[in-house]
């Protein structure tokens, strides 16, 4: 493949965004870059303090937008519309909740340990993240939902890719990498 590439891959929380990104870079040679790491102020504990929306985008300028090519996993939706002319693909994940609830466990667990059991340090804020990620589906959800994504994604003038993420990583990425190789579109 010798297209140029500025992929957003997005979906819900537990789709495997991260992960699927990280694979598409790696086969693609590209950098990998997650809009956590811009959204969010480095704290401990992570994840509570948000960055100024300029700030944000300032960040994201300095560091890789400007490049040919790079993979953008998470979400933009709502403050990164400047750098929606810039998008070449856009990978849309689902996954049924369930799927993704029982994901999002795994990996909390594994980021947090015991500190996310009732009683833990971070227990609270488990259950709070639970409760929005699992809000998604809910179409009358005012924070980040699929009938939100959904909406957005309909006013992008590049492709948008809707993949199943419930295939396994290794397949997802091949059905991904056919999907943005535009040879076999022809073939």
């Amino acid at each position: 493949m010798s297209t140029q590439y500025r992929i957003h891959v997005l979906g819900a929380s537990g789709s495997g965004t991260s992960t699927l990104a990280r694979g598409l870079a790696s086969r693609l040679a590209l950098q990998m870059f997650d809009t956590d790491d811009f959204y969010w102020q480095p704290t401990e504990p992570a994840f509570t303090t948000k960055r100024p929306a300029a700030e944000r985008l300032g960040l994201m300028e300095a560091l890789f937008l400007p490049r040919a090519d790079w993979v953008l996993s998470g979400s933009m939706m709502g403050w990164g519309d400047p750098v929606i002319p810039r998008l070449t693909h856009v990978l849309f994940l689902t996954l049924p909740a369930a799927q993704r609830l029982a994901r999002l466990r795994a990996r909390e667990r594994r980021r947090f340990g015991n500190a996310i059991d009732p009683g833990g340090a971070r227990h609270a804020a488990y259950r709070g993240f639970l409760d929005w990620a699992m809000s998604y589906d809910d179409p009358g959800f005012a924070g980040r939902s699929r009938a939100r994504q959904e909406s957005w994604l309909a006013g992008l003038q590049c492709p948008v890719i809707h993949l199943d993420a419930s295939k396994p990583a290794s397949e997802l990425l091949q059905c991904a990498v056919d999907a943005l190789d535009p040879a076999s579109a022809s073939a």
